[in-house]
């Protein structure tokens, strides 16, 4: 769809066609069409293959055209098509497209300006399941994600465990997004495009990259209780069975939910930090009294734990359990005497995460996400007035312009080609000089950030060659865990500087680093930024040419109640209905266990926001500021049911603990030696005949079908299964583990990035700065054939660099002596790099 001139969308004038079908393809086209390009969508003549109201969502501001790609016209109308596009989206099986008459290589030999962008299931390299039928779940399940889904379930004796959050596709779709936006900037400079390959399997894999790393001899001040009971249980030989009541019970009295006066639960997430727990304990009247029982505060918990004069400190995660426990007892009896929506008050304005329970319904009603933005309504022609997700990212000067999405309209092919061809497409001339390795080598970025959101958006954006200073505290304001454990992924390729930027020097060296940077991102609430005086007048004073990113956990376009509400991703999980859905019901929430399970696809989305700067800024002369947040990104981590409409039907999507999938045909299956995921669709019943031993199933009544089905799969092995049922068209793999995967897929660390591995590939290093062998996920989602991706180096100690980039500043050695004498920076937190 075309937009009127006056647009300050930063992707204005950008064409794109979009042959994507299911969730990536298309969000990433979705998301491209908000921030302002003109798309159009292709769908098969009987209408896209996966019949959902999210379509609706998936396919706004966009134009729909149906080509039958099977038959001559069909691909010559496609081909035109792509004539006029500058990027172009496929989301098929390695090989599909160009099988059908359409060859992104040789469409590039003949436009070299051309960015494609394919988003398979598996890699294209890997030869063993490129070809597989690749549906969400079947990517999760043989990714270890149904099988390694948290302490909770293993505690529980649930394993594997069920979810219908599309992970892979949500990671996949940010990353991707981010790719043709940043292949889209360097063509600025360069004047040619790129093919880029994303497989959903890889993106899946780096969303939960937290996950899978493993440390060798991991201190033991860092196991929590959950770790530690499933370790005694295993040495015991007894089984796993706790029920839902016993593990709250071994749950940080900081980082669980407590029942509230209305019934309510209210999830409080305030571990880690020096501030947070302090001031909990305070507005709920308990701190004085547990100082005088004995509560501690260590005054350096990076020492080594054996030196501390307590067993505990206030703000350390986690906490012993004879403290967790008196302090949860103390905490459920407050909670009582309040409702919800007290304490969420209460919370946000004390400065410390806290948030109810709420259902997905309710999200998607609350008043919140309707002030901000976060819900947007669009007038459908096929449901009439729906509330859709709103925007993912957008700039402080256009994010208005995004609130009033334009519903879907299908068109004729003739129609679309003149929409297209009213677009002037203005390129740069090739410049080979200009033609820099990396998509972002030159680019320098200053990260302010902490936690993981906002640090692993610029970790990513590392592999493309943009050069990354993080600056920290001189003295932490977190906790170990939240530090050094989680900057073992995210520090990778940074150069770390540690300084007080509340002090005038500090804050002189930060101006400094400002002034002599591209991109600045920090994670943080309006106000904070507002109070570090990086406000848009403040920040085009010190760098005119600055970007400046920022991430938070509430916002949307606009200003709501709960803006500059604290938060981290546990939070949002509660708040949009993910921990509500995951338990089963309000009395029992479960975290979906995976460690930044939004907190990453937001990265990925602050990354996108700064791709989409980069481009506007070499085609405009325009800087920009960008915003998204944790709760934004909720949005298309459930897409598949986040939207309500008149007449809608039940939101009953699979939850809670005793879910295997979505029905008889879509479920887990115990095989002799393992579990079984299939996944197939009604529609495919027939396909079952060509499966030797399920030759009967189309004829079994559907009320039968498990009952067919259960003593026909174990009776053989799970890998025997998935092979005569892939063979047959039918999705299906075997549910795998992390441990697994990583054993069997690692190499020694160096100068690979693993994207020649396939669709896993893991890297040890056995000399890691931290003293420690650290096994990790190698940065290959993004597979440009242009573009180079760099690898990563390790995550240096915190403060490595803070002599190196001071002198980089024109600093001596004097001067940086006495800056350390007097507290204003830092070289080190530690003297061990992981405290033990």
């Amino acid at each position: 769809m075309t937009f009127h001139s006056e647009t300050r969308l930063p992707l204005t004038d950008v064409k794109v066609i979009d042959f994507g079908q299911y969730m990536a393809g298309p969000a990433v086209a979705m998301i491209l069409a908000d921030l302002g390009a003109t798309v159009v969508h292709v769908d098969p003549p009987g209408g896209p293959m996966w019949q959902s109201p999210a379509n609706a969502t998936l396919n706004r501001n966009k134009l729909i055209v149906s080509l039958d790609l099977k038959s001559v016209e069909g691909v010559e109308q496609a081909l035109a098509l792509i004539e006029e596009a500058d990027i172009v989206i496929e989301s098929f099986r390695p090989g599909v497209m160009k099988r059908l008459g359409i060859d992104f290589e040789a469409l590039r030999e003949e436009r070299n300006e051309l960015i494609t962008l394919s988003i398979p299931g598996f890699a294209s390299n890997d030869t063993l399941r490129r070809d597989w039928r690749a549906f969400e779940s079947v990517i999760a399940a043989n990714s270890g994600v149904f099988t390694d889904m948290g302490l909770n379930r293993v505690l529980m004796g649930i394993n594997p465990s069920f979810s219908p959050l599309p992970l892979g596709s949500a990671y996949g779709t940010m990353l991707a997004a981010s790719s043709v936006v940043l292949a889209l900037q360097a063509r600025e400079r360069t004047g040619m495009g790129d093919e880029i390959e994303v497989p959903l399997v890889c993106a899946l894999m780096e969303g939960l990259c937290y996950n899978s790393i493993k440390i060798e001899g991991l201190p033991e001040r860092y196991k929590t209780q959950r770790e530690k009971e499933i370790e005694r249980r295993r040495i015991e030989g007894q089984p796993m069975n706790l029920d839902y009541d016993e593990l709250q019970e071994l749950l940080d009295p900081f980082y669980r939910s407590y029942k509230c006066k209305d019934g309510r639960m209210f999830y409080v997430v305030c571990p880690s930090h020096r501030e947070h727990a302090k001031r909990c304990l305070k507005v709920l009247g308990l701190y004085d009294a547990l100082v005088a029982e004995g509560m501690s505060e260590e005054p350096d918990t990076y020492r080594p734990s054996s030196e501390w004069q307590s067993d505990m400190s206030l703000g350390v995660y986690p906490l012993p359990k004879s403290w967790a426990d008196h302090i949860a007892a103390r905490m459920k009896e407050v909670f009582l005497t309040r409702t919800s929506k007290e304490w969420e008050k209460i919370f946000g304005k004390g400065k410390f995460p806290g948030a109810p329970q709420r259902w997905l319904q309710e999200w998607i009603h609350d008043d919140h996400a309707e002030t901000a933005g976060l819900m947007v309504e669009v007038e459908d022609p096929e449901f009439g007035l729906m509330i859709q997700p709103g925007p993912m990212v957008w700039m402080a000067d256009s994010g208005q312009e995004m609130l009033t999405p334009r519903p879907r309209r299908w068109v004729s092919v003739t129609h679309a080609l003149s929409v297209l061809t009213r677009i002037e497409t203005k390129l740069p001339r090739v410049r080979a000089r200009n033609a820099r390795d990396g998509w972002l080598e030159g680019v320098k970025i200053l990260d302010l950030c902490n936690v993981i959101a906002g640090p692993h958006s610029v970790a990513y954006l590392a592999r493309f060659g943009a050069e990354v200073i993080k600056v920290d505290p001189a003295k932490p304001f977190y906790d170990c865990w939240n530090t050094v454990i989680f900057g073992l992924s995210h520090m990778r390729s940074k150069r770390s500087l540690l300084t007080d930027v509340r002090q005038p020097r500090g804050r002189a060296i930060l101006d400094e680093l400002i002034r002599q940077s591209d991109v600045v991102v920090w994670n943080a609430t309006d106000r904070q930024v507002a109070s570090m005086g990086l406000s848009e007048e403040a920040l085009r004073e010190l760098n005119p040419d600055a970007v400046f990113c920022q991430l938070d956990c509430f916002s949307g376009v606009l200003p709501g109640p709960r803006t500059n509400y604290l938060g981290y991703d546990d939070l949002v999980q509660a708040t949009t209905g993910i921990m509500l859905r995951f338990g089963g019901s309000m009395d029992t929430p479960e975290e979906h266990a995976h460690v930044g399970t939004i907190d990453v696809m937001c990265g990925f989305g602050a990354s996108l926001g700064i791709a989409t700067a980069l481009y506007r800024k070499l085609k405009t002369g325009r800087t920009s500021r960008i915003k998204t947040s944790l709760s934004a990104l909720s949005g298309l981590a459930q897409l598949p049911f986040c939207y309500d409409y008149e007449r809608r039907s039940l939101f009953d999507e699979p939850s809670g603990r005793e879910a295997t999938g979505y029905d008889d045909l879509a479920r887990f299956y115990s095989a002799s030696d393992g579990i079984l995921l299939v996944s197939a669709y009604e529609s495919e019943l027939e396909k079952f005949r060509k499966v030797e031993g399920l030759e009967e199933l189309p004829e079994i009544p559907r009320e039968e079908r498990a009952a067919y089905l259960a003593p026909r799969f174990i009776s053989a092995r799970a890998n025997d299964w998935v092979e005569r049922l892939q063979a047959a068209d039918i999705a299906a793999a075997v549910c795998e583990n992390l441990e697994t995967l990583r054993s069997y897929n690692v190499h020694p660390a160096g100068e690979r990035t693993g994207i020649d591995a396939g669709s896993y590939s893991f890297s040890v290093y056995s000399d890691h700065p931290s003293g420690h062998e650290i096994t990790q996920l190698d940065p290959y989602a993004i597979r440009p054939r242009r573009g180079r991706i760099y690898p990563l180096s390790p995550a240096e100690k915190y403060g490595a660099s803070t002599r190196s980039v001071l002198k980089g500043l024109d600093h001596s050695d004097e001067e940086i002596d006495r800056l350390i004498e007097e507290g204003v920076v830092s070289e080190s937190w530690s003297e061990e790099y992981l405290p033990s």
